[in-house]
This record gives C-alpha cells, structure tokens and sequence, in this order.
C-alpha cells in the first residue's frame, strides 16, 4: 500500500473514536443532578458531569424550579460542550394556562380544560423564540399550538367566564379520581394475574 492509503485509514480510525454525538433530553430548571437519567447519559459521552450540572443550574436559576426545558447538548471531540436550552414544551404552557395537572386520557372524547385564542397567541410568541421553530410564521405556530392543544384535550374558547371554569374545573376533579381508581384497579388485577 503507499503511504497515502496509510494516511487515509489512520485518518478514518481517529474520526471514528471520535464521534459523540448530540445529545437531547429534557432536564427540571435548576435540577440538573448527577443522578440517572442524566449522569450515565453525560458520562456515556464523557462530559464532566458535575461541571455540567452547574453550568445548566447556572443558566436556568432565573427560571422557576422544576419547569422541564428540553435541551440540546453538543459533545465536541476534546469532551467540551455547547448547551443550548429551549422554552419549555407547549404542552406544559397549554396545561398551565388551563390551570389543569393532567390532559386528557381520551382526547377527542373529553375535555380537560379550556384556553382563550389569546393564551394561544402568548404561548405561540414564547415558543416562537425557540432555534427550532425560528422560521415558522405566527400563524403558523398558533394553528401548532391549537392542534398540541386539542391532543391534549383542551377546547379553545374566545372568552372564557371564570366562574363558570371554575366549577368545571370542580366537575374535572371528580372524573380525574374516577379514572385514577380505574386505572389503579386495572394495575392491581394485572398485578394478581401476573403473580
């Protein structure tokens, strides 16, 4: 073989030791811990898993604890990274300006919670600031945010009369129960099959 065919699988072997990779996972503002499930992912990639977590602590500590931000890290060959962190995902904007914990568990059958066009146009100019979604219109990301919406199960009203919210809202708690003992019940005669 002449030297340049050597040169070439040389060059071929370091760049494929070298390829880490991207990385996306969503972590809690200001609770990144070196746990599982983010410590072995880091650690897979060689990251420094403490230096990590404060670095993204750090960053998120003006954000309120506990809102899950779905990041993008990018592991370069000498086991630095750059981070980049998103808004939170639409649905919980959807669930928290609904004022609900859980969507719906037959979406299309029943309705969670309701939202006015205006909570949608807000959530729509937060989420517009994402790299993700930069090139799409507002439009374009309202009709995103009304269909994530509807998947959740939530109706998308133009005036909404708190009052009358509130007392759904008292009506959803009791199905919520209703479909929490159901399922714990389904669990629990799995369970029994299952032994």
């Amino acid at each position: 073989m002449s030297k340049a065919a050597n040169r070439l699988k040389t060059m071929k072997r370091t760049l494929d030791k070298v390829a880490h990779g991207k990385m996306r996972t969503n972590i809690p503002a200001g609770m990144a811990a070196a746990g599982p499930p983010l410590g072995p992912m880091l650690g897979q990639r060689g990251i420094n898993i403490a230096a990590f977590c404060k670095d993204f602590n750090e960053r998120t500590k003006d954000i309120k604890e506990g809102v899950p931000l779905p990041c993008r890290v990018s592991v370069n060959a000498d086991r630095s990274y750059e981070l980049v962190i998103h808004q939170p995902p639409a649905t919980f904007f959807i669930k928290q300006a609904a004022g609900i914990q859980r969507a719906a568990m037959e979406p299309g059958r029943e309705i969670s919670g309701k939202i006015t066009l205006k909570h949608i146009y807000e959530i729509a100019k937060l989420k517009g600031s994402d790299p993700t979604l930069a090139t799409k219109t507002e439009f374009e990301l309202c009709n995103m945010i009304i269909g994530v919406a509807r998947s959740c199960g939530i109706e998308i009203v133009k005036d909404l009369d708190p009052v009358e919210y509130g007392e759904f809202l008292k009506q959803r708690k009791v199905i919520e129960e209703q479909q929490r003992k159901e399922l714990q019940e389904k669990k629990e005669a799995k369970m029994l099959r299952t032994s």
